[in-house]
């Protein structure tokens, strides 16, 4: 991997902590009113990554600053417990040195994650704005390549026209309010997504850690019942962004797809939030998803937002 390269004159680096999420928070604002126009990022998710107990702040994060300014933010994960690594990289724009450096570091550290794991190679994916301020053709330089395209996807809400749908016969919607049904969730979410690209199997202590559990609405996650085929689908919702209501995750069952509950799902979470007086509502999505989740969305009012890259790096580890 990447050996680090001396840090630039008039730059100084630092780990994060936890009460660096207002700073983290500011700075990815900024970013995000340049590649999106808004900004858009919540405290609460940057403080949610920054006290994941899979995150190793001392060796897993990066703060850059040029005369006590923040200027870039790096964080990285092991989810896989192998050779795959994630990534997460924000530099303002025209800040090409310490670019590298970040970069230096975060490809470093990710092949001794992966090393630390027995893997033979780092296998890196990080995240950007379809238009980063981060600099592609030097992304490029080094080895990056695009894999795959997300797309977030935005509808507005009425409650003139987005009222809560009677249920397909022999369905049922029932919310997570306890700890059973929970668990239930979980597991339909691993069976749901485990042919998903990157998909990586998550035991239910590790998926509380994720959603950040301690924050969780219970009341905004359901599970769809199918007589003759039982718990089928699970809808997990958000309701703690400003911007818009969000769809964090919708899972059908493979045995219980092409029967409308993806639609109907769908449905409820608008009928739902315009209840609550929510005027937007968006998600994400993997556009090369197989079971035709973006033309579901698509059929169903969803526009797009703005795109996301995922990009992979490919580096040999040092034994």
């Amino acid at each position: 991997m990447t050996t680090p390269a001396a840090l630039p004159p008039g730059l100084t680096v630092r780990p994060a902590v936890f009460d660096d999420a207002a700073a983290v928070c500011a700075l990815l604002n900024e970013i995000g009113l340049l590649e999106i126009g808004r900004a858009d990022t919540e405290l609460s998710e940057v403080q949610a990554d920054l006290k994941h107990p899979e995150v190793d702040l001392e060796h897993d994060s990066w703060l850059l600053f040029d005369d006590g300014r923040l200027i870039a933010y790096g964080l990285l994960w092991d989810e896989s417990g192998g050779e795959r690594i994630d990534a997460e990289c924000f530099t303002l724009p025209d800040r090409p040195r310490a670019s590298r450096h970040l970069f230096d570091l975060m490809e470093a550290r990710a092949g001794e994650r992966a090393a630390a794991n027995g893997a033979d190679r780092a296998v890196v994916h990080l995240h950007l704005n379809i238009a980063p301020t981060v600099d592609l053709r030097a992304l490029r330089a080094r080895g990056w390549t695009p894999v795959r395209r997300y797309n977030s996807m935005v509808r507005p809400l009425s409650t003139d026209t987005d009222r809560l749908p009677e249920p397909p016969p022999g369905v049922t919607l029932r919310p997570c309010s306890a700890e059973p049904d929970r668990r239930r969730a979980h597991a339909l979410l691993q069976d749901t997504f485990a042919d998903h690209f990157d998909f990586h199997p998550r035991t239910y202590e590790q998926w509380l850690d994720d959603i950040d559990a301690e924050r969780a609405d219970w009341s905004l996650m359901w599970i769809a019942h199918v007589d003759g085929l039982g718990d089928a689908a699970v809808l997990h919702t958000h309701d703690d962004r400003s911007s818009m209501a969000w769809i964090g995750s919708l899972g059908v069952l493979r045995q219980a797809r092409g029967h409308g509950l993806g639609s109907y799902l769908l449905g409820h979470a608008f009928g739902h939030y315009a209840a609550l007086g929510r005027d937007r509502i968006g998600l994400g999505v993997d556009t090369d998803n197989s079971s035709g989740a973006l033309a579901l969305y698509e059929r169903h009012g969803m526009t797009l937002d703005f795109a996301l890259q995922a990009w992979e790096l490919i580096r040999p580890v040092a034994r």
